[in-house]
């Protein structure tokens, strides 16, 4: 993935985050509610990495073109959303009816928010982007996805 563009970059991790999803429900049919907790933690800390990595390089670049601002603003709004709701999680009893009530609103929302960013954002964002520019944010994504990985893990 030496070469990928941004747009590769980004797919791949909401594929992976789509994963942790279909794991998450396997431990919850198995009723490993051990596994269950081990694996949205590990989607907490992923998600906030990717978001924070997405918003630094591809949103800034959006956020600067008159075209993609309007596109820009409305996928980091939806980021903040996200969060709040992973706030919410955290202050509820892990697991509980609440909880899952709350989880099940954050899953369809973050769906929701990665299926329109894949389907009309991204799309309409290499409309804009040279190659070249692609590229270059798909490095530096690369380049500031580990970083805010760690600093993910710290806050958790």
């Amino acid at each position: 993935m030496a070469d990928a563009t941004i747009f590769d970059r980004l797919k791949q991790d909401h594929d992976a985050h789509r994963q942790l999803f279909a794991k998450m429900a396997e431990a919850d049919r198995e009723k490993d509610e051990e596994r269950l907790e081990k694996l949205f933690e590990q989607f907490k800390v992923e998600v906030s990495a990717h978001a924070a990595a997405e918003e630094e390089t591809l949103y800034a670049t959006m956020l600067a073109r008159p075209d993609l601002r309007e596109d820009a603003q409305h996928s980091v709004s939806e980021h903040k959303e996200i969060d709040d709701y992973l706030e919410e999680l955290d202050d509820l009893k892990f697991n509980g009816e609440a909880w899952r009530k709350k989880f099940a609103e954050m899953k369809k929302r973050y769906l929701h928010h990665i299926d329109e960013e894949e389907e009309e954002m991204f799309p309409d964002a290499a409309k804009e982007l040279t190659a070249a520019e692609e590229e270059k944010l798909g490095k530096l994504f690369a380049k500031r996805k580990p970083a805010e990985l760690e600093r993910a893990q710290a806050e958790d």
